[in-house]
């Protein structure tokens, strides 16, 4: 089952091309990865304080 992407290819595309590169089909998949994986921690980290509400400071 494929993961849902968490990030906007076009925004990620249209970012990386201003900056003179190209953007390869697996760099979505592992950036989206890399979200969803501060994501979680940010999850954590917020429910180690007793909050439902992940907050700015716990990414």
């Amino acid at each position: 089952m494929a993961e849902d992407v968490l990030v906007v290819q076009s925004k990620v595309k249209e970012y990386i091309k201003g900056k003179g590169c190209q953007t390869s089909a697996t760099a979505i998949e592992a950036l989206s990865k890399k979200v969803k994986d501060l994501l979680n921690e940010a999850v954590d980290r917020a429910k180690s304080n007793n909050r439902a509400t992940v907050k700015d400071r716990d990414i």
